[in-house]
């Protein structure tokens, strides 16, 4: 049987395509008040609240939580 030699064999890369989701600072923040407000709304919940509770598991669930994931930061220009 013959032998090639010298032959390379090529291996494609995945494509990654750019979804436009960047993590930032904001986006952090937000997203430890989220947890702030869920833990405080919990424990109010838990004293017996019945109007302080539901405000802030409403908010950290429902405003907080998925700003934070929606928010984009803005695009810095290359070399800042």
């Amino acid at each position: 049987m013959a032998r090639q030699v010298g032959t390379k064999v090529k291996i494609k890369k995945a494509v990654e395509t750019d979804l436009g989701f960047s993590w930032g600072m904001l986006n952090s923040v937000m997203f430890g008040l989220g947890i702030g407000a869920l833990i405080i709304g919990y424990l109010a919940l838990s004293k017996g609240s019945t109007t302080l509770a539901p405000v802030l598991l409403v908010a950290g669930y429902c405003v907080l939580i998925p700003a934070s994931l929606l928010v984009r930061g803005r695009a810095q220009a290359p070399g800042e």
